[in-house]
């Protein structure tokens, strides 16, 4: 079991769930919204996630039809997103969840699109796109 919340506590999450294709996303759109060099995604499965206080602090940003990302209206901690054409899986933030992840990132993706100043540490493979696996 997972557990996490946003930077001022307000929103609290659990998931029961594994945690997969946890990737490093360096698109400028990730950029921007993690304020950060990239974002450290991965999917879980809708019906082991559950948000256990704080669903009333929750904010949606509309990024495309069908896209929607939830943020803590008080803090602006990004928490997770959903795609309505995958209603079975979200995508959520590692950033978000206190508990010792055993998952591990695979990739780093949108490497074309990382900040100038960014180097890698991690000797993961480097996509100029999605991972090979979930490329369309």
């Amino acid at each position: 079991m997972y557990k996490g919340q946003c930077l001022c506590g307000t929103v609290k999450i659990t998931l029961s769930g594994s945690i997969d294709s946890i990737i490093h996303c360096h698109c400028s759109l990730c950029r921007k919204n993690s304020g950060t060099a990239y974002a450290t995604n991965g999917f879980i499965s809708a019906n082991k996630f559950q948000i256990v206080a704080g669903e009333n602090a929750l904010s949606c940003f509309q990024f495309k039809p069908d896209r929607n990302r939830y943020f803590c209206s008080v803090c602006g901690s990004p928490v997770y997103s959903e795609n309505k054409e995958d209603p079975l899986r979200l995508r959520i933030r590692l950033g978000i969840i206190d508990s010792v992840i055993k998952e591990r990132p695979i990739s780093h993706n949108f490497v074309s699109s990382k900040a100038s100043w960014d180097t890698f540490a991690e000797p993961l493979p480097c996509y100029d796109s999605f991972e090979p696996s979930r490329a369309k």
